[in-house]
């Protein structure tokens, strides 16, 4: 039997929502990339993380049907649980920090997924939107406060894997923060939070809050 836990990252400030992810901290447990992937599509949760060496945060990302060399949201719950100051991913050393409220992860555009970043002229329009048929990565999204950088935004795997809607989504935000050129705080879902800050350095930041799931 496979040891797993849940958490959920990018809570809202009352700690309701964030999007679940299994992590695996003992990854010698699963070697085999075809066990991971089987095991990630059975849990079914957007992603799951397997942890390979536990001091230098090595980590291996999945969803129910792929594997991902970089996620956001991966990386900042595995950054709150594992606690050290950066993670090895497929893409690259991903930083991390923590305020004491949010976890924050550093990591470049160009090791985030393709995403279809598709702006709205309300948050209304984005409430009312339909889950589209499967095919396209959407990230739908709207000002809420331009000028205070609010933005409301629903994702859309579009992969016909279970997960039609994701409920918190770091790459993306990560993305629309490289796009923008500017610090941003997104609320995605049903009640999710993702906070943003592009760097000088080139690196964006981006961090939330994450509890531990109480359903496992």
């Amino acid at each position: 039997m496979i040891e797993y836990e849940v958490l959920r990252v990018f809570c809202g400030a009352d700690g309701r929502h964030g999007n679940r992810l299994g992590v695996v901290r003992d990854g010698g447990a699963v070697p085999e990339v075809g066990a991971r992937q089987a095991f990630a599509g059975k849990l079914g949760f957007s992603e799951t993380v397997f942890v390979d060496d536990v001091e230098r945060g090595v980590i291996d990302i999945y969803t129910p049907t792929l594997r991902l060399p970089f996620a956001g949201h991966p990386c900042v719950g595995a950054a709150w649980l594992l606690g050290v100051p950066a993670l090895v991913t497929q893409a690259g050393v991903v930083g991390t920090r923590t305020d004491g409220e949010f976890t924050w992860i550093a990591a470049r555009a160009e090791w985030a997924p393709e995403r279809t970043l598709r702006r709205y002229d309300s948050a209304e329009e984005v409430d009312a939107l339909a889950v589209p048929a499967p095919g396209e990565w959407i990230y739908a999204w709207a000002w809420q406060d331009e000028a205070g950088g609010q933005v409301r935004a629903r994702a859309f795997p579009g992969r016909g894997d279970g997960i039609d809607e994701d409920e918190a989504t770091g790459a993306a935000a990560l993305l629309l923060t490289a796009g923008l050129g500017r610090p941003l705080h997104i609320s995605q879902g049903r009640g999710s939070q993702i906070v943003t800050r592009p760097r000088t350095d080139g690196l964006i930041e981006v961090g939330g809050r994450v509890q531990r799931a109480p359903e496992h």
